[in-house]
């Protein structure tokens, strides 16, 4: 036993000490990834606190009060339109039991006249514009805005028109695959290789099991984007639907493991942006940045654009 001790413990040693080395300095290994944008003020289903999630007025606040990133969720309706929704049952947008696959696109409900900010509970915003907006809308309008897309459903139609999209306007470097689902972002991926994308639940589990291992520092990663929950938020403005979620013990375990600051430095130093979300209160948004976070994601793009503005102007 102490001769296989002798040999071990060195080895194990070593391995430790490269695994740091590398680990803070990752450019040894790997190229730095070089993506056409790089976005600190991203807006949530285009800033849900401050009007309508996911309407064209939405965005277009959003843009106008200097977010750089526009995240949203597409679905697929009947007669084959891509619609900006988050969910494709429409019962908590619109108060109508029905699903966006079910109906044809001039059948489509309007949004309520006042909807709750899914992120901000208790909270509500409201708008004029209470109309689904086509995901071909967005583009027109904000040409050169990155786009972040949520694919919710294993749709080969729905992924294969919005890449087509992403063609036609030739926006394959400003827009983002998302998914929480390997499998959909497998597709997303054969269908359209040349735009980046995001890190998945399971490949986030693999990202996590790397770094406490050692071996991130030795693995090529593909995605581009980290786009996490800021964990603090859960259960405070964030209240889950799953019981596990509102476990405390969960919860701090899932932040302790999660919220580490030498994980997103080192995914920083690779080019690897890191988003936190969905940051509603000063606090969060400045949690998010001392934690390493490239960007935040927030449903009040206003007080994103002044908190920003207010820390650029004291460096």
């Amino acid at each position: 036993m102490s001769s296989f001790l002798y040999f071990a413990l060195p080895v194990v040693g070593g391995y430790a000490l490269t695994s740091v080395y590398l680990l803070k300095n990752p450019h040894i290994l790997h190229k730095k990834k070089r993506t056409a944008f790089h976005c600190t003020h991203i807006s949530h289903r285009g800033g849900s606190g401050e009007k309508i999630e996911s309407t064209m007025e939405a965005f277009t606040n959003a843009v106008e009060k200097g977010t750089e990133m526009l995240e949203l969720d597409c679905h697929l309706t009947r007669d084959g339109h891509v619609v900006v929704s988050h969910d494709d049952n429409l019962l908590r947008q619109t108060g109508c039991d029905v699903t966006i696959s079910s109906l044809n696109l001039q059948d489509l409900p309007l949004y309520k006249e006042s909807l709750e900010v899914t992120f901000y509970v208790g909270h509500y915003s409201s708008s004029a514009d209470r109309k689904f907006a086509l995901l071909e809308e967005v583009f027109k309008k904000f040409p050169e805005i990155p786009v972040s897309i949520e694919i919710k459903e294993n749709n080969n139609e729905l992924i294969e028109k919005v890449s087509d999209l992403v063609k036609r306007y030739n926006r394959e470097k400003i827009t983002v695959w998302a998914s929480v689902d390997s499998s959909i972002m497998k597709e997303c991926r054969r269908m359209n290789s040349s735009m980046p994308y995001s890190f998945t639940v399971g490949r986030g589990l693999q990202l996590l099991l790397l770094f406490y291992s050692g071996l991130l520092p030795f693995v090529p990663l593909g995605e581009s984007l980290l786009q996490f929950y800021l964990v603090r938020l859960i259960n405070r403005t964030f209240i889950p639907e799953s019981p596990i979620m509102r476990n405390r013990l969960v919860i701090y375990l899932l932040e302790k493991m999660t919220m580490r600051k030498s994980l997103f430095k080192h995914l920083t130093a690779r080019g690897i942006q890191v988003h936190l979300f969905v940051c509603n209160e000063e606090e969060d948004v400045k949690a998010a940045f001392e934690l390493g976070a490239t960007g935040v994601m927030s449903d009040y793009p206003a007080l994103l654009s002044s908190y920003l503005s207010r820390n650029r102007s004291q460096e």
